[in-house]
């Protein structure tokens, strides 16, 4: 799959996850030149229309999702017979290896993950979505400190038409006890899944754990879970509320919108108690027991072991019509509890209420709600304070923010909204802006995979990001080859480096050069890329200066050597002089100079027949060049006859 190109756009690089129905890979969008994340089905499902569809579906839901605590997708599509999805590729960790490396988390950094999972799930249920599977390995910790839930490949919209049965999908440690017993599904299965993940990073482990799925599914329908602060003393007794609300078995019991649970967890995190308590007040933090449940609809009901004495007096199990008069009894018996239990409640709240309203009123208003002075310039704010009247200026100091602009209130003490004394000091804090990023020695990425120039990248607090790949016959094919800025320079803290992958070797088609003078074929191969080395000979038919020939031809790596052959024009020897010679010995002499014989015969009275008499040229020649050579043939027949026998009467 590395090196393939998805819809003509998204180049595939190196694996980087697989999960139940789709394998990940790290990307470059050739288009935007950014890095991304590309997930494609797995081969066994591609060729399924149901799985196709819930995959299409799975990215036509993600993509409705926008939330800066969601991972984004950008795009989706078919290539040939893979399906594929790009999404935003996310740096950081999963919140599981997190709390496997770190522990228990603050309890203050446990409810401000759980807020930025409950705004993810409140978009996510805005679109009738139930993510159905959140858990910590589906929530990645940014660099920033930051959550993005990830992974809606087992999220189905409540309307969708692809499934009617609702089959436990998701992990056992996190799974509500709905799931397992596959009931219908609403929002707050998902917010009972975000209070597991809520207690496993307050107290570094799951609530519920067990040898095999079943066994620890069957404890979340069965079991209460033991309060978060007898694993972990630090958690406070109102975290530990939010959380065992979440967890609450029935469904009515729980927070019923993620947007009511992230109010409460942000009450939390600003101090508001009071809010916090009201918001869980009834709930039942008895420590772990076994809970009957009874449900005549569906085989994973757990009945009680309860029997019956007949008339003989012997114990009989329960008959189903018992089990369920039995249940039916137990709920008018909690609704009569409940219904007792919040009027009591209420009598109590209007009688603290009014006993508060009248001490306020007997001490003349000596207390009084702080201002929120967050976000408000320091002028702004000190102004703000002297408005009041009622309370003083304290402390102003001034701290870096990466969320708060400059000159900004980015906190304060007392925190906003609560009641305090006349002439209370209120401390500000004033944003600085973000802090200024220190200088960095860029690290040397060439020969590296992307996965490994990535994590060098990080440990520099350097963000990676791929460039258009490059030839390099140096650099094996998916490997770095070139990099900028450049290794062993400097850069700040966050700055991008970009880096090309090498396509490996070249090959390209060599120039036929034979026939050009040597200057302009170099020029010509070394246009294309080539080296070119020289050789030389004499020829008598090429000009000199011009080329006889080359080696390679057809194709070669792109920087190999070509060797051309250039003319040096034809070599130049002496023609023998070969006049009284025999005409074999003539012949034989000029030959063996390089030169061709030409013979011409001719009667002669004085020359000896088969002697050579004249020749047309001598000395320097060029080599190859023609000879003609006059040769007796001895005298004619007239030397032998009478004048009168020739035909010659004259005198």
């Amino acid at each position: 799959m590395a090196g393939r190109v998805l819809g003509g756009r998204y180049t595939v690089q190196d694996k980087i996850g697989t999960g139940g129905m789709a394998t990940v890979y790290r990307g470059v969008d050739e288009v935007l030149g950014r890095t991304v994340a590309i997930k494609t089905m797995l081969p066994q499902y591609a060729s399924d229309e149901s799985f196709a569809a819930r995959f299409k579906q799975e990215a036509q839901a993600a993509a409705a999702l926008q939330s800066p605590y969601i991972v984004s997708v950008y795009d989706w599509g078919k290539d040939g017979d893979t399906y594929y999805i790009v999404m935003e590729y996310l740096r950081g960790i999963d919140l599981k290896s997190g709390i496997r490396r770190h522990g228990a988390l603050d309890p203050q950094k446990v409810a401000q993950i759980g807020s930025q999972i409950a705004q993810a799930l409140s978009i996510a249920h805005r679109h009738d979505i139930i993510h159905r599977d959140i858990k910590p390995q589906n929530s990645m910790v940014q660099q920033d400190g930051n959550i993005k839930v990830m992974d809606f490949g087992i999220a189905r919209a409540k309307n969708s038409h692809l499934t009617t049965d609702n089959s436990v999908l998701g992990t056992a440690h996190y799974v509500s006890p709905e799931q397992t017993q596959g009931k219908e599904l609403g929002p707050t299965t998902d917010i009972y899944s975000l209070g597991i993940v809520m207690y496993e990073a307050a107290t570094g482990r799951v609530p519920f754990d067990g040898d095999d799925a079943i066994s620890v599914a069957l404890k979340q329908v069965n079991e209460m879970p033991l309060p978060p602060s007898q694993i972990n003393p630090s958690v406070d007794p109102s975290l530990e509320s939010i959380i065992l609300k979440c967890m609450q078995k029935d469904p009515a019991d729980r927070f019923q919108t993620a947007d009511e649970l992230g109010r409460v967890l942000r009450d939390y995190l600003s101090g508001r108690i009071q809010a916090v308590n009201a918001a869980t007040a009834g709930l039942n933090l008895t420590t772990t027991h076994v809970v009957p449940v009874v449900d005549t609809h569906t085989s994973t009901g757990v009945m009680p072991s309860v029997d019956r004495v007949d008339t003989s007096g012997k114990s009989r199990p329960l008959t189903a019509t018992e089990h369920a008069q039995l249940e039916a009894e137990r709920k008018k018996r909690k609704s009569r509890r409940r219904t007792i239990l919040g009027i009591l409640g209420a009598f109590i709240a209007l009688a603290v209420a009014a006993y508060a309203a009248m001490q306020m009123f007997a001490a003349g208003n000596a207390t009084r709600s702080v201002p929120n002075l967050l976000n408000l310039s320091q002028e702004e704010a000190l102004a703000a304070i002297d408005d009041t009247e009622f309370f003083e200026h304290g402390n102003v100091r001034e701290e870096y923010s990466t969320t708060v602009e400059r000159g900004k209130v980015m906190d304060q003490d007392p925190d906003p909204q609560r009641q305090m004394a006349r002439g209370t000091q209120i401390n500000i804090w004033i944003s600085k802006g973000p802090e200024p990023a220190k200088s960095v020695d860029v690290p040397d990425l060439r020969g590296k995979s992307p996965a490994e120039a990535e994590e060098l990248l990080a440990e520099k607090n350097l963000v990676g990001k791929a460039g258009n790949s490059v030839f390099d016959s140096e650099v094996e094919n998916g490997l770095i080859a070139q990099q900028s800025p450049a290794a062993g320079t400097t850069a700040k803290e966050g700055d991008t480096i970009t880096y090309q992958l090498s396509k490996g070797v070249e090959n390209v088609e060599i120039p036929d050069v034979v026939g050009y003078d040597s200057y302009t074929a170099a020029g010509m191969l070394e246009e294309k890329g080539f080296v070119v080395d020289y050789g030389y000979e004499s020829n008598g038919n090429v000009a000199e200066g011009y080329v006889i020939r080359q080696s390679p031809t057809g194709t070669a790596t792109k920087g190999s050597s070509v060797t051309i052959i250039v003319s040096t024009g034809p070599e130049v020897g002496e023609i023998p002089w070969v006049v009284g010679s025999s005409e074999s010995v003539a012949r034989s002499l000029i030959e063996d100079a390089g030169y061709y014989v030409n013979v011409t015969h001719v009667e002669s009275y004085e020359v000896e027949s088969g002697t050579v008499i004249e020749q047309s040229n001598s000395g320097s020649a060029a080599v190859g060049e023609t000879v003609t050579l006059t040769v007796s043939s001895g005298p004619g027949p007239s030397a032998y006859t009478t004048p009168e026998e020739s035909g010659n009467t004259e005198g």
